[in-house]
């Protein structure tokens, strides 16, 4: 890792900015440790939620979850991740029902560095906002979600665009129009189809 990467903030279509951080594991009831270099040959999401024992939060991981074999067809590791230490994510899953049986390694970054890098930290509170980053198999930011405080995300709506981010890694001269999903026509840009793209899908 050299300097530059190190303190890279995060940008659509640019390597990610690196990130090693601790994690507990509810499926081993264990922790360890994963970074970028971890994932590469992989797909993944790196999933910001505010903080534990919150009220929103529980929901949005419990939509997660539930999509699990979704993510796992498409090959995806999801990491949930807060400012919350690991201690807090374990005590927190045991108490709240709405994340019995959750599946995927929730990140600790505990000392802000990377949730600044990703540019999610809320500096008046020193906790993240609700982030989303989707990361291809070569370390590329592909996909960048943030949104407000107390507003969820739609879980179904990600593994679309990881489907459609898929799709066109595929077919690199492909564009995927508004709402598509696998099967529906694509768009192949070109000069001469500007201005007729309604006949370009309806060809």
């Amino acid at each position: 890792m050299d300097e530059m990467q190190e303190f890279r903030i995060v940008k659509i279509d640019t390597p990610a900015p690196y990130f090693s951080m601790p994690y507990y594991d509810p499926t081993s009831d264990d922790e360890g440790e994963i970074g970028l270099e971890d994932l590469k040959g992989k797909w993944s999401v790196l999933f910001y939620y505010p903080a534990d024992f919150t009220f929103v939060c529980p929901t949005e991981l419990k939509d997660m979850a539930e999509v699990k074999s979704d993510f796992d067809k498409l090959k995806v590791e999801v990491l949930a991740c807060s400012t919350d230490s690991i201690f807090s994510h374990r005590a927190w899953v045991k108490w709240e029902r709405l994340m019995e049986g959750f599946p995927y390694k929730m990140l600790s970054d505990h000392n802000l560095d990377v949730a600044d890098a990703y540019n999610v930290l809320d500096e008046s509170t020193w906790i993240a906002w609700r982030g989303t980053f989707i990361i291809d198999p070569e370390g590329v930011v592909r996909g960048i979600e943030i949104t407000s405080g107390p507003l969820w995300r739609n879980s179904s709506e990600l593994v679309r665009k990881i489907q459609a981010l898929q799709y066109m890694r595929e077919n690199p001269t492909q564009a995927c129009p508004a709402k598509w999903a696998p099967g529906a026509p694509t768009i192949t840009p070109s000069i001469k189809i500007a201005g007729e793209v309604y006949e370009e899908l309806n060809k």
